[in-house]
Protein backbone atom coordinates (compact mmCIF):
# COMPACT_ATOMS: atom_id res chain seq x y z
CA UNK A 1 0.00 0.00 0.00
CA UNK A 2 1.44 3.41 -0.81
CA UNK A 3 2.06 5.63 2.13
CA UNK A 4 -0.01 8.82 2.00
CA UNK A 5 0.57 9.96 5.58
CA UNK A 6 3.85 10.70 7.36
CA UNK A 7 5.28 8.19 9.84
CA UNK A 8 4.05 9.31 13.28
CA UNK A 9 6.66 10.59 15.74
CA UNK A 10 5.20 9.16 18.93
CA UNK A 11 1.60 8.10 19.51
CA UNK A 12 -1.01 10.69 18.36
CA UNK A 13 -3.06 11.46 21.48
CA UNK A 14 -4.87 14.73 20.77
CA UNK A 15 -8.62 14.06 20.87
CA UNK A 16 -9.19 16.71 18.21
CA UNK A 17 -12.07 14.84 16.51
CA UNK A 18 -14.32 15.01 19.58
CA UNK A 19 -14.46 13.44 23.05
CA UNK A 20 -15.53 9.99 21.81
CA UNK A 21 -13.55 9.64 18.58
CA UNK A 22 -9.96 8.53 17.98
CA UNK A 23 -7.41 11.29 17.29
CA UNK A 24 -7.84 12.29 13.64
CA UNK A 25 -4.18 11.40 12.92
CA UNK A 26 -4.91 7.82 13.98
CA UNK A 27 -8.05 7.64 11.81
CA UNK A 28 -6.10 8.94 8.79
CA UNK A 29 -3.36 6.43 9.47
CA UNK A 30 -5.82 3.53 9.65
CA UNK A 31 -7.22 4.48 6.23
CA UNK A 32 -3.79 4.87 4.60
CA UNK A 33 -1.59 2.34 6.37
CA UNK A 34 -3.28 0.20 9.07
CA UNK A 35 0.10 -1.32 10.01
CA UNK A 36 2.41 1.68 10.18
CA UNK A 37 5.95 2.32 11.36
CA UNK A 38 6.17 4.75 14.28
CA UNK A 39 9.16 6.51 15.83
CA UNK A 40 9.01 6.35 19.64
CA UNK A 41 10.15 9.26 21.88
CA UNK A 42 13.34 7.32 22.75
CA UNK A 43 14.18 6.90 19.04
CA UNK A 44 13.02 3.25 18.81
CA UNK A 45 11.50 2.41 15.42
CA UNK A 46 8.41 0.39 16.25
CA UNK A 47 4.90 -0.06 14.86
CA UNK A 48 1.38 1.27 15.34
CA UNK A 49 -1.48 -1.05 14.35
CA UNK A 50 -4.92 0.52 13.79
CA UNK A 51 -6.88 -1.71 11.35
CA UNK A 52 -9.40 -4.19 12.80
CA UNK A 53 -8.05 -7.33 11.12
CA UNK A 54 -4.42 -6.51 11.90
CA UNK A 55 -5.15 -5.63 15.55
CA UNK A 56 -7.05 -8.90 15.97
CA UNK A 57 -4.11 -10.82 14.50
CA UNK A 58 -1.62 -9.17 16.85
CA UNK A 59 -3.78 -9.96 19.90
CA UNK A 60 -4.20 -13.60 18.83
CA UNK A 61 -0.57 -14.32 17.89
CA UNK A 62 1.59 -15.21 20.92
CA UNK A 63 4.73 -14.43 18.89
CA UNK A 64 3.74 -10.86 19.77
CA UNK A 65 4.76 -11.24 23.40
CA UNK A 66 3.30 -9.47 26.44
CA UNK A 67 6.38 -10.20 28.53
CA UNK A 68 8.54 -7.25 29.50
CA UNK A 69 11.30 -9.39 31.01
CA UNK A 70 12.49 -10.84 27.67
CA UNK A 71 12.36 -7.81 25.42
CA UNK A 72 12.17 -4.06 25.84
CA UNK A 73 8.66 -2.67 25.43
CA UNK A 74 9.17 0.99 24.53
CA UNK A 75 6.60 3.55 25.67
CA UNK A 76 5.06 5.57 22.81
CA UNK A 77 4.66 8.80 24.82
CA UNK A 78 7.13 10.71 27.04
CA UNK A 79 7.14 9.79 30.75
CA UNK A 80 8.80 12.39 33.03
CA UNK A 81 11.87 10.96 34.77
CA UNK A 82 11.79 7.70 32.77
CA UNK A 83 15.36 6.62 32.05
CA UNK A 84 16.06 5.29 28.58
CA UNK A 85 15.27 1.58 28.58
CA UNK A 86 18.28 -0.44 27.56
CA UNK A 87 17.29 -3.79 29.05
CA UNK A 88 14.11 -5.72 29.89
CA UNK A 89 12.21 -5.05 33.14
CA UNK A 90 11.88 -7.59 35.97
CA UNK A 91 8.60 -9.53 35.94
CA UNK A 92 6.20 -8.87 38.84
CA UNK A 93 4.90 -12.22 40.19
CA UNK A 94 1.18 -12.78 39.53
CA UNK A 95 0.84 -9.98 36.96
CA UNK A 96 -0.50 -12.35 34.32
CA UNK A 97 -1.36 -9.55 31.87
CA UNK A 98 2.40 -9.28 31.17
CA UNK A 99 3.03 -13.03 30.83
CA UNK A 100 2.97 -15.54 27.98
CA UNK A 101 2.07 -19.25 28.14
CA UNK A 102 2.80 -21.45 30.05
CA UNK A 103 3.08 -19.06 33.06
CA UNK A 104 0.06 -17.08 31.86
CA UNK A 105 -1.94 -20.29 31.35
CA UNK A 106 -1.27 -21.54 34.89
CA UNK A 107 -2.49 -18.35 36.59
CA UNK A 108 -5.32 -17.68 34.17
CA UNK A 109 -6.68 -21.20 34.71
CA UNK A 110 -6.83 -20.65 38.47
CA UNK A 111 -8.74 -17.41 37.96
CA UNK A 112 -11.14 -18.62 35.30
CA UNK A 113 -12.90 -20.72 37.95
CA UNK A 114 -13.44 -17.61 40.04
CA UNK A 115 -15.02 -15.68 37.14
CA UNK A 116 -17.50 -18.29 35.88
CA UNK A 117 -20.66 -16.99 34.18
CA UNK A 118 -22.63 -18.79 36.92
CA UNK A 119 -20.82 -16.96 39.70
CA UNK A 120 -21.26 -13.65 37.90
CA UNK A 121 -25.00 -14.38 37.53
CA UNK A 122 -25.20 -15.00 41.29
CA UNK A 123 -23.61 -11.60 41.85
CA UNK A 124 -26.09 -9.82 39.60
CA UNK A 125 -28.72 -9.29 42.31
CA UNK A 126 -26.15 -7.76 44.66
CA UNK A 127 -24.86 -5.48 41.89
CA UNK A 128 -28.38 -4.22 41.12
CA UNK A 129 -28.78 -3.47 44.86
CA UNK A 130 -25.47 -1.57 44.96
CA UNK A 131 -26.60 0.50 41.94
CA UNK A 132 -29.99 1.23 43.56
CA UNK A 133 -28.39 2.30 46.86
CA UNK A 134 -26.02 4.63 45.02
CA UNK A 135 -28.92 6.12 43.01
CA UNK A 136 -30.86 6.66 46.28
CA UNK A 137 -27.90 8.58 47.68
CA UNK A 138 -27.59 10.55 44.47
CA UNK A 139 -31.29 11.47 44.53
CA UNK A 140 -30.82 12.98 48.00
CA UNK A 141 -28.22 15.44 46.70
CA UNK A 142 -28.96 18.86 45.28
CA UNK A 143 -27.89 19.06 41.62
CA UNK A 144 -25.59 19.83 39.94
CA UNK A 145 -23.36 16.95 41.04
CA UNK A 146 -20.29 15.19 39.68
CA UNK A 147 -21.50 11.86 38.30
CA UNK A 148 -18.00 10.36 38.50
CA UNK A 149 -17.71 11.00 42.25
CA UNK A 150 -21.31 10.18 43.17
CA UNK A 151 -22.05 7.23 40.89
CA UNK A 152 -19.58 6.02 38.27
CA UNK A 153 -16.67 5.46 40.69
CA UNK A 154 -18.50 4.19 43.81
CA UNK A 155 -20.49 1.48 41.99
CA UNK A 156 -17.57 -0.56 40.57
CA UNK A 157 -15.47 0.16 43.67
CA UNK A 158 -18.18 -1.29 45.93
CA UNK A 159 -18.59 -4.29 43.61
CA UNK A 160 -14.88 -5.11 43.35
CA UNK A 161 -14.32 -4.58 47.10
CA UNK A 162 -17.17 -6.98 47.87
CA UNK A 163 -16.00 -9.51 45.29
CA UNK A 164 -12.34 -9.52 46.34
CA UNK A 165 -12.92 -8.99 50.05
CA UNK A 166 -11.19 -5.59 50.19
CA UNK A 167 -12.52 -3.36 53.03
CA UNK A 168 -14.50 -0.57 51.34
CA UNK A 169 -13.20 1.85 54.01
CA UNK A 170 -9.77 1.58 52.32
CA UNK A 171 -11.08 2.61 48.90
CA UNK A 172 -9.91 6.25 49.00
CA UNK A 173 -6.32 5.15 49.53
CA UNK A 174 -6.32 2.59 46.72
CA UNK A 175 -8.26 4.91 44.39
CA UNK A 176 -5.80 7.79 44.78
CA UNK A 177 -2.82 5.42 44.41
CA UNK A 178 -4.27 3.64 41.37
CA UNK A 179 -5.13 6.99 39.79
CA UNK A 180 -1.55 8.21 40.27
CA UNK A 181 -0.20 4.94 38.88
CA UNK A 182 -2.40 5.21 35.75
CA UNK A 183 -1.53 8.85 35.02
CA UNK A 184 0.80 9.38 32.07
CA UNK A 185 2.52 12.60 33.12
CA UNK A 186 3.29 11.69 36.74
CA UNK A 187 7.03 11.51 37.58
CA UNK A 188 8.37 7.98 37.58
CA UNK A 189 9.32 8.15 41.29
CA UNK A 190 5.78 9.24 42.28
CA UNK A 191 4.30 6.51 40.10
CA UNK A 192 6.56 3.91 41.75
CA UNK A 193 5.65 5.22 45.22
CA UNK A 194 1.92 4.79 44.44
CA UNK A 195 2.61 1.32 43.05
CA UNK A 196 4.66 0.43 46.15
CA UNK A 197 1.89 1.62 48.48
CA UNK A 198 -0.73 -0.49 46.66
CA UNK A 199 1.47 -3.59 46.58
CA UNK A 200 2.34 -3.17 50.27
CA UNK A 201 -1.32 -2.82 51.22
CA UNK A 202 -2.43 -5.81 49.12
CA UNK A 203 0.48 -7.94 50.37
CA UNK A 204 -0.76 -7.48 53.95
CA UNK A 205 -4.35 -8.15 52.88
CA UNK A 206 -3.61 -11.47 51.10
CA UNK A 207 -1.40 -12.58 54.00
CA UNK A 208 -4.40 -12.01 56.31
CA UNK A 209 -6.68 -13.90 53.88
CA UNK A 210 -4.29 -16.84 53.85
CA UNK A 211 -4.28 -16.95 57.68
CA UNK A 212 -8.04 -16.38 58.06
CA UNK A 213 -9.91 -16.96 54.78
CA UNK A 214 -13.37 -15.46 54.31
CA UNK A 215 -16.12 -15.86 51.68
CA UNK A 216 -14.56 -13.84 48.87
CA UNK A 217 -12.47 -14.30 45.74
CA UNK A 218 -9.09 -13.42 47.29
CA UNK A 219 -9.74 -15.91 50.12
CA UNK A 220 -10.60 -18.59 47.53
CA UNK A 221 -7.30 -17.91 45.75
CA UNK A 222 -5.38 -17.71 49.06
CA UNK A 223 -6.52 -21.27 49.88
CA UNK A 224 -4.54 -22.46 46.85
CA UNK A 225 -1.09 -23.46 48.08
CA UNK A 226 0.25 -23.42 44.50
CA UNK A 227 0.15 -19.61 44.63
CA UNK A 228 2.83 -17.69 46.54
CA UNK A 229 1.93 -14.57 48.56
CA UNK A 230 3.82 -12.52 45.91
CA UNK A 231 1.70 -14.05 43.12
CA UNK A 232 -1.50 -13.46 45.11
CA UNK A 233 -0.45 -9.84 45.58
CA UNK A 234 0.18 -9.37 41.86
CA UNK A 235 -3.19 -10.96 41.00
CA UNK A 236 -4.99 -8.80 43.59
CA UNK A 237 -3.27 -5.67 42.21
CA UNK A 238 -4.38 -6.44 38.67
CA UNK A 239 -7.97 -7.36 39.60
CA UNK A 240 -8.40 -4.32 41.85
CA UNK A 241 -6.96 -1.90 39.30
CA UNK A 242 -8.75 -3.36 36.28
CA UNK A 243 -11.93 -4.03 38.23
CA UNK A 244 -12.78 -0.47 39.09
CA UNK A 245 -10.80 1.78 36.69
CA UNK A 246 -12.26 0.46 33.45
CA UNK A 247 -15.90 0.09 34.55
CA UNK A 248 -15.92 3.47 36.32
CA UNK A 249 -14.73 5.17 33.14
CA UNK A 250 -17.21 3.27 30.97
CA UNK A 251 -20.09 4.33 33.25
CA UNK A 252 -19.10 8.01 33.17
CA UNK A 253 -18.01 8.27 29.52
CA UNK A 254 -20.96 6.08 28.45
CA UNK A 255 -23.39 8.41 30.25
CA UNK A 256 -21.70 11.41 28.58
CA UNK A 257 -22.12 9.71 25.18
CA UNK A 258 -25.81 8.95 25.85
CA UNK A 259 -26.47 12.52 27.00
CA UNK A 260 -24.89 13.73 23.74
CA UNK A 261 -27.12 11.27 21.82
CA UNK A 262 -30.49 11.93 23.53
CA UNK A 263 -32.56 9.96 20.97
CA UNK A 264 -30.49 6.85 21.77
CA UNK A 265 -30.94 7.42 25.51
CA UNK A 266 -34.71 7.83 24.98
CA UNK A 267 -34.89 4.51 23.12
CA UNK A 268 -33.07 2.72 25.95
CA UNK A 269 -35.38 4.32 28.51
CA UNK A 270 -38.42 3.18 26.54
CA UNK A 271 -37.15 -0.36 25.92
CA UNK A 272 -34.75 -1.76 28.57
CA UNK A 273 -34.48 -4.99 26.51
CA UNK A 274 -32.13 -3.04 24.21
CA UNK A 275 -29.65 -2.58 27.08
CA UNK A 276 -27.46 -5.72 26.62
CA UNK A 277 -26.84 -4.83 22.95
CA UNK A 278 -26.39 -1.15 23.84
CA UNK A 279 -23.66 -2.02 26.35
CA UNK A 280 -21.74 -3.87 23.59
CA UNK A 281 -22.19 -0.88 21.30
CA UNK A 282 -21.00 1.58 23.97
CA UNK A 283 -17.97 -0.66 24.59
CA UNK A 284 -17.17 -0.66 20.85
CA UNK A 285 -17.83 3.04 20.39
CA UNK A 286 -15.78 4.22 23.39
CA UNK A 287 -13.10 1.52 23.97
CA UNK A 288 -11.77 3.17 27.14
CA UNK A 289 -8.88 0.68 27.43
CA UNK A 290 -7.49 1.63 24.05
CA UNK A 291 -3.70 1.25 23.80
CA UNK A 292 -1.88 -2.06 24.31
CA UNK A 293 1.75 -3.02 23.74
CA UNK A 294 3.43 -6.15 22.44
CA UNK A 295 6.99 -7.16 21.56
CA UNK A 296 7.84 -9.12 18.37
CA UNK A 297 9.83 -12.24 19.35
CA UNK A 298 10.75 -12.92 15.68
CA UNK A 299 10.25 -11.32 12.26
CA UNK A 300 6.48 -11.44 11.63
CA UNK A 301 4.46 -10.62 8.49
CA UNK A 302 1.44 -8.46 9.28
CA UNK A 303 -0.84 -6.63 6.87
CA UNK A 304 1.73 -6.67 4.07
CA UNK A 305 4.50 -5.33 6.33
CA UNK A 306 7.37 -7.15 8.03
CA UNK A 307 7.60 -6.46 11.75
CA UNK A 308 11.27 -7.08 12.69
CA UNK A 309 12.16 -9.08 15.79
CA UNK A 310 12.58 -6.80 18.80
CA UNK A 311 10.04 -4.20 17.63
CA UNK A 312 7.54 -2.75 20.07
CA UNK A 313 4.06 -2.98 18.54
CA UNK A 314 1.35 -0.60 19.77
CA UNK A 315 -2.28 -1.50 18.99
CA UNK A 316 -5.26 0.85 19.19
CA UNK A 317 -8.46 -1.01 20.05
CA UNK A 318 -10.50 2.17 19.57
CA UNK A 319 -9.19 2.61 16.01
CA UNK A 320 -9.92 -1.07 15.28
CA UNK A 321 -13.44 -0.79 16.70
CA UNK A 322 -14.08 2.21 14.45
CA UNK A 323 -12.79 0.47 11.29
CA UNK A 324 -15.38 0.97 8.49
CA UNK A 325 -14.19 -2.31 6.91
CA UNK A 326 -15.64 -4.13 9.94
CA UNK A 327 -18.50 -1.92 11.21
CA UNK A 328 -20.90 0.10 9.08
CA UNK A 329 -21.03 3.82 9.96
CA UNK A 330 -18.58 3.09 12.78
CA UNK A 331 -18.46 6.66 14.12
CA UNK A 332 -22.19 6.62 14.87
CA UNK A 333 -23.48 5.39 18.23
CA UNK A 334 -26.34 3.00 17.39
CA UNK A 335 -27.95 1.03 20.24
CA UNK A 336 -29.64 -1.25 17.67
CA UNK A 337 -26.31 -2.32 16.18
CA UNK A 338 -25.06 -5.86 16.64
CA UNK A 339 -21.59 -4.94 17.85
CA UNK A 340 -20.49 -8.55 18.32
CA UNK A 341 -16.86 -9.04 17.44
CA UNK A 342 -15.77 -5.70 18.93
CA UNK A 343 -12.32 -5.76 20.54
CA UNK A 344 -13.00 -3.56 23.57
CA UNK A 345 -12.35 -6.48 25.94
CA UNK A 346 -9.26 -7.44 23.96
CA UNK A 347 -8.86 -10.67 22.00
CA UNK A 348 -6.90 -13.89 22.30
CA UNK A 349 -5.42 -15.30 25.50
CA UNK A 350 -5.41 -11.92 27.27
CA UNK A 351 -9.10 -11.18 26.63
CA UNK A 352 -10.56 -9.48 29.73
CA UNK A 353 -11.19 -12.00 32.47
CA UNK A 354 -13.84 -9.88 34.17
CA UNK A 355 -15.85 -9.02 31.06
CA UNK A 356 -19.07 -10.70 32.30
CA UNK A 357 -18.85 -8.77 35.56
CA UNK A 358 -18.27 -5.51 33.64
CA UNK A 359 -21.31 -6.20 31.43
CA UNK A 360 -23.55 -6.81 34.45
CA UNK A 361 -22.35 -3.60 36.13
CA UNK A 362 -22.89 -1.52 32.99
CA UNK A 363 -26.34 -2.96 32.28
CA UNK A 364 -27.44 -2.30 35.86
CA UNK A 365 -25.74 1.10 35.98
CA UNK A 366 -27.05 2.59 32.73
CA UNK A 367 -30.51 1.09 33.17
CA UNK A 368 -30.88 2.38 36.75
CA UNK A 369 -29.54 5.83 35.91
CA UNK A 370 -31.77 6.36 32.85
CA UNK A 371 -34.89 5.15 34.66
CA UNK A 372 -34.26 7.03 37.90
CA UNK A 373 -33.17 10.32 36.33
CA UNK A 374 -35.20 10.72 33.10
CA UNK A 375 -34.31 14.44 32.87
CA UNK A 376 -30.55 13.95 33.46
CA UNK A 377 -28.44 16.38 31.43
CA UNK A 378 -24.98 17.96 31.42
CA UNK A 379 -24.59 20.90 33.78
CA UNK A 380 -21.79 22.44 31.68
CA UNK A 381 -21.19 22.72 27.91
CA UNK A 382 -19.93 19.42 26.46
CA UNK A 383 -16.65 21.00 25.34
CA UNK A 384 -15.87 21.95 28.96
CA UNK A 385 -15.97 18.36 30.24
CA UNK A 386 -12.46 17.42 31.47
CA UNK A 387 -11.27 14.45 29.42
CA UNK A 388 -8.81 11.88 30.75
CA UNK A 389 -6.35 12.35 27.89
CA UNK A 390 -3.60 12.21 30.53
CA UNK A 391 -4.55 8.72 31.73
CA UNK A 392 -3.91 5.18 30.50
CA UNK A 393 -7.63 4.40 30.76
CA UNK A 394 -9.69 7.02 28.91
CA UNK A 395 -12.81 8.65 30.31
CA UNK A 396 -13.70 11.91 32.04
CA UNK A 397 -12.23 13.36 35.23
CA UNK A 398 -15.58 14.86 36.20
CA UNK A 399 -19.05 14.83 34.67
CA UNK A 400 -21.17 17.65 36.13
CA UNK A 401 -24.84 16.73 35.63
CA UNK A 402 -28.18 18.10 36.70
CA UNK A 403 -31.85 17.05 36.59
CA UNK A 404 -35.23 18.57 37.38
CA UNK A 405 -36.68 15.76 39.47
CA UNK A 406 -35.66 12.19 40.12
CA UNK A 407 -38.22 9.45 39.55
CA UNK A 408 -39.44 7.68 42.70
Amino acid sequence: MTQTVPVPQGLPMDRDAGPFDPPSDITRLREARPVSPMVFPDGHEGWLVTGYDAVRKVMADTRFSSRQDIGIIHVPYPTPGMPEQTEPSPQMPGLFISMDPPDHTRLRRMLTGAFTVKRMKQLEEGIVEIVQRQLDEMARLTPPIDLVKEFALPVPSLVICELLGVPYADRETFQSNSSKFMEKDVKLEDKMAAFGAMVGYLGELVTRKRAEPDEDMLSDLARNDDLTVEELTGIAFLLLLAGHETTANMLSLGTFALLENPSQAAELRADPDLMPGAVEELMRYLSVADIFFRYATEDIELGGETIPEGSTVVVSLLAANRDPQRFENPDTLDVHRTARGHLAFGHGIHQCLGQQLARIEMRAGFEGLLRRFPTLKLAIPADEVKLRTDMNIYGVHELPVTWTEAAG
